[in-house]
Formats: structure tokens, sequence, C-alpha cells
């Protein structure tokens, strides 16, 4: 669905999965090119130690690369599938406090995908998403590996 990035905030703050881990969109940036999204830490989140949630933070950082692709192309006019493909997650400090993240996607990121959604027809790569504490220090790191593909695509190579 092709929407703003105004409605898309919105609709993602009371999508019921990030909700009730109180995983907030702060913004999306304009055209799609980033979000930041802040964890608040609560009772609906903590864990035994007084952290937030491992589940939570891989949550957090799950939607955010495919949603960005697929809007950006879509508002294109691409027909695609787009999905977290695998990810890996290094916690490296509990998360005591309330936590945030940003993305960026490069105009290189979005050509590259461009060139070989037009080419190959399916785009693969992995993107970093380091999440904070109010410190400013890192305590997860995700590399989350999107898929997309261009359903539009006519392999001539055949």
């Amino acid at each position: 669905m092709v929407v703003s990035e105004g409605l898309l905030k919105w609709v993602m703050r009371f999508y019921p999965p990030l909700l009730f881990q109180r995983i907030w969109v702060v913004k999306f940036s304009k055209g799609y090119r980033g979000v930041k999204v802040r964890i608040k830490k609560s009772f609906l989140n903590k864990n035994y130690n007084n952290s937030i949630f491992g589940g939570t933070l891989f949550s957090a950082a799950d939607p955010f690369y495919p949603l960005l692709f697929y809007q950006i192309f879509s508002h294109k006019g691409y027909k695609l599938t787009v999905w977290s493909k695998s990810a890996s997650v290094k916690y490296t400090k509990p998360a005591a406090t309330n936590l945030f993240f940003n993305i960026e996607l490069t105009d290189s990121d979005i050509a590259d995908a461009e060139r070989i959604l037009n080419t190959t027809g399916k785009f693969i790569r992995f993107f970093p998403i380091d999440i904070y504490n109010k410190d400013g220090e890192i305590c997860v790191s995700v590399m989350i590996e999107v898929y997309v593909r261009n359903l539009n695509f006519i392999d001539t190579t055949i």
C-alpha cells in the first residue's frame, strides 16, 4: 500500500505488535529515505533482569528496512515483494533505559537497488542497525538481510 510518510508513521505507532512492545516511530524522512524509532522501557517489555526484552529489540529493528524499500519503489510504480530474509543480532549491553535508532538510506543504496531490480529482478543485501541507550552507547547491533523482488521483471536471457 502506497501511503504518505505521516500516515505510515501513525499506522506503525498503533500497529499492535509494535505498540504493545512500546516501539514508537518518531518520524519517517521525506521520500522514505530514513526512519527514527524509539523503544520505551516499560513493564510491558521488561525482562527479569530489569532490561528491555531481547525480542522487543529485534522486533523494533525487523520491519523498517523492508518498509523503506517497499515505499520508495512502490511510489516509483514498482510492484514488489519485500521482506526481512534473515537477521543477526548482537546484544552488547543491557537495555536498561529507553533506546533509539535511526536508519538512513543513501542515494547510492537506492540507485543500486533500482539497478539490480531492473537487471536481475531481485535485490538482496544486508543493512546495519545500531540501537542506542540514552547515553549514546550501543546496546544492540542488528544486521538485517533485505529481500526485494520486482514482480514486473521479465528475464530476457532465457
